[in-house]
């Protein structure tokens, strides 16, 4: 890849969570975000699921230093790197190379223990809230499915590895998205 790109649309769109250069907002069409559980991960983790064409999810691009990918796909464990196939819309170069992750449909179980950890959902609505203010949020929740999986409130002693400091309102604003679709919380 001469340019090379990601499209983040969970934690990468806290940019408090990366080094990355120059990230921009951009969406991605024909994909939806989802909870998933994933058997070699150990808890549930958001991914990109192929949808109607006429779907997008807002996120943000940044570069891949010298086409460098070993760092991002370290971190992004439990993904495949997937080349976007021209289905990013961003304010960038035109010929920019764009690959986003996502959790191979082998790798998802059905059924099983895992839970979505709240300081993980925590980063990605503070990031979505940073970039994309309060519709940003509002689009996320309703961009998303599996929020009837169980969300494991370990903010205490957060297990999260980029974990961020949320202020009170924000803390306050995934609380009341949480409450409004009856999420299943759990303590730790």
């Amino acid at each position: 890849m001469s340019n090379p790109h990601f499209f983040g649309y969970g934690s990468l769109v806290n940019t408090a969570t990366h080094i990355y250069p120059n990230a921009q907002k951009a969406t991605l069409s024909g994909w939806r975000r989802a909870w998933v559980r994933n058997g070699g991960y150990g808890t549930i983790l958001l991914t990109a699921v192929p949808a109607d064409p006429s779907e997008q999810i807002q996120g943000l691009i940044a570069a891949v230093p010298n086409a460098d990918w070993a760092a991002l796909d370290e971190r992004e464990t439990g993904y495949r790197r997937i080349p976007s196939a021209g289905k990013v819309s961003h304010g960038g170069e035109p010929s920019t190379d764009i690959a986003h992750y996502a959790v191979a449909a082998e790798d998802m179980l059905m059924e099983g223990d895992q839970v979505i950890l709240l300081s993980y959902l925590d980063v990605v609505i503070q990031g979505y809230l940073q970039q994309f203010g309060q519709d940003g949020v509002d689009a996320f929740f309703a961009t998303t499915d599996g929020w009837d999986m169980p969300i494991l409130n370990d903010r205490a002693a957060p297990r999260y590895p980029r974990s961020q400091i949320l202020s009170a309102s924000e803390t306050a604003l995934v609380d009341g998205h949480l409450d409004r679709i009856a999420a299943q919380i759990i303590s730790s």
